[in-house]
């Protein structure tokens, strides 16, 4: 309760909309894949990461693997990994295009996962070659329902 307190203040004081749940917060103003990573799309540049619902699946984040500055990534396909305590995930880029920038500060600090998924967890930035691809993500409250439906099936 006290972490999801902190959560609302933190994301009020910045001006973030969040849909509160139980399990795990959902940004509103965000995008998401049905294999849990999330985009932050600002003009053609996309912000990538993982979203609290996987990172509370996988548990404590001791390395992550991302891609290369330069490097080209496909909607739907890996571009990295996750190593947990439980497991090791890939992790897929929901957009298309050229990776701008990692987040070289998990490297030192992969539990900035866990902590901060959607702030200071961030994996990669991309400069986008198709934003029509946006259109075939979810929006928080699809993903929300997504996440209800396959955690009681689980």
């Amino acid at each position: 309760m006290a972490l999801r307190l902190f959560a609302s203040r933190f994301t009020s004081r910045f001006g973030i909309s969040v849909h509160p749940r139980a399990y795990a917060t959902v940004i509103m103003d965000l995008k998401y894949t049905d294999s849990h990573e999330w985009v932050k799309v600002e003009g053609n540049s996309a912000t990538v990461g993982i979203t609290d619902h996987a990172q509370s699946h996988l548990g404590d984040v001791v390395y992550v693997e991302l891609p290369d500055e330069g490097a080209s990534v496909t909607q739907g396909e890996s571009f990295g990994a996750v190593e947990s305590v439980k497991a090791t995930s890939d992790v897929n880029s929901p957009v298309s295009g050229k990776v701008t920038e990692i987040n070289e500060e998990l490297n030192n600090s992969p539990g900035l996962v866990n902590s901060s998924p959607y702030e200071k967890g961030w994996m990669m930035k991309v400069q986008l070659s198709d934003s029509g691809e946006l259109d075939k993500l979810m929006d928080a409250d699809k993903y929300g329902k997504f996440c209800e439906e396959e955690d009681a099936n689980h």
